[in-house]
């Protein structure tokens, strides 16, 4: 049931350091002098499913809204989303806008969608809020030490109370394509490497995100000082993040290359052998920094393979089946998002299968990416022996069906 008098706003900020966050949450308190700011960290619990989650509520002048920090063992999403709204009832027909921090244990997009979802029975998030943009800190050191940091792994939250295990690598890139606007704090690196480097990784990393340098912002100048200000209807975001989220979703069109960063993007409508995709990804993966995408391969042709990489680390899994015939029970349970992706690339000899990755990295060679990409796949022998013979094929990549 929504509250009487305005929505709130509520503003996520995430970063890749505390430092970072905390100007960042300084700058938006300054903009917004009446705000409150939830600070969240979260700990895998000792026992249990769930993790440890803590929360500090502060008012812009830095004092405490809350006697002590408050602790509770859960689903994230859910006790967050209970704290917010208990804030905008307590607070009746006053506007308030919130500041939610979140900790590199939350998983942005998926933790965003848990927490906006509606639930049957119960408040939604939607009713008593609109969501500002997501705001994404970077310092440039620590985008480059961690975009390449793959041996070690840090337990990840999303929406749904489960966890992953993530790399630094793979930690860093979600926060930067999670994020609306991107802050960047135009530092130099501890080896040399000038900040520009980095900020051409961040405009590939996220093409559609707006930048300012943090010092910009901190300055007021007119094009930077409104990314602070701005909001968005709750409808488009959470349509926008689920769309993301789609395991055939399409990148968006790179940048032009800067400073040695490029993005390729390969494209191709047949399956894919698994032995020769194997043996291609020494030729494929040199260079790359991330990578993301889909891929139809021929050992498992009724799966869409998602392809992930951050750094050095290469993960290929098997997610969800592609999508047959509108009339199938497959179709009518996938979500719009989904069907609507169908519809733009159906093929009436291949349905919606099809491979899309896109690779960035330093001074990539499209053509080696490509060509050996395009030697994996099937040649019209291979093709015509169909799934049976498919079948039979050794799989390096995924093991046996």
């Amino acid at each position: 049931m929504s509250t009487d008098g305005p929505k709130g706003v509520l503003s996520v900020v995430v970063g890749n350091t505390p430092a970072i966050r905390g100007e960042l949450v300084a700058q938006l308190q300054r903009t917004h002098p009446e705000s409150l700011t939830l600070s969240v960290s979260v700990e895998e619990s000792t026992s249990g499913h769930y993790p440890v989650v803590q929360r500090m509520m502060t008012m812009a002048e830095g004092r405490a809204a809350t006697a002590a920090p408050m602790g509770a063992t859960g689903n994230p999403a859910i006790i967050l989303r209970q704290d917010l709204i208990s804030l905008r009832r307590a607070r009746k027909r006053k506007a308030v806008h919130v500041i939610l921090t979140l900790p590199e244990h939350l998983d942005p997009l998926p933790f965003l969608l848990g927490l906006w979802r509606s639930r049957v029975g119960a408040d939604s998030l939607e009713d008593h809020y609109v969501p500002a943009l997501v705001l994404a800190g970077v310092t440039s050191t620590t985008l480059l030490s961690d975009i390449s940091c793959v041996h070690r792994a840090v337990r990840v939250w999303g929406g749904d109370g489960h966890s992953e295990p993530l790399t630094p690598a793979e930690i860093a890139a979600r926060q930067v394509e999670a994020a609306d606007t991107v802050v960047f704090a135009d530092t130099q690196t501890d080896v040399g490497t000038p900040a520009p480097a980095a900020a051409a990784l961040l405009r590939h990393l996220n093409p559609r995100a707006d930048m300012a340098t943090l010092d910009r912002v901190i300055a007021r100048q007119p094009a930077s000082g409104r990314v602070l200000a701005r909001t968005q209807a709750h409808a488009p975001m959470r349509a926008h993040w689920e769309a993301r989220l789609e395991p055939t979703a399409p990148p968006y069109a790179p940048p032009n290359p800067s400073l040695n960063v490029s993005t390729v993007i390969w494209r191709a409508r047949g399956p894919l052998h698994p032995q020769r995709l194997a043996d291609a990804l020494g030729e494929v993966m040199f260079g790359v920094l991330r990578s993301r995408g889909h891929l139809w391969l021929a050992s498992r042709p009724d799966a869409v393979v998602t392809w992930r990489s951050a750094g050095g680390h290469l993960e290929i899994t098997e997610t969800e089946r592609w999508l047959e015939a509108p009339a199938s029970p497959e179709w009518e349970t996938a979500s719009p998002q989904r069907r609507t992706l169908a519809c733009w690339f159906w093929d009436d000899r291949y349905g919606e299968r099809r491979n899309e990755i896109v690779f960035t990295g330093a001074e990539l060679d499209a053509d080696r990416i490509t060509g050996a990409l395009d030697g994996a796949l099937l040649d019209e022998a291979e093709a015509a022996l169909g799934r049976e013979g498919w079948s039979r094929w050794h799989d390096p990549l995924l093991g046996s069906a």
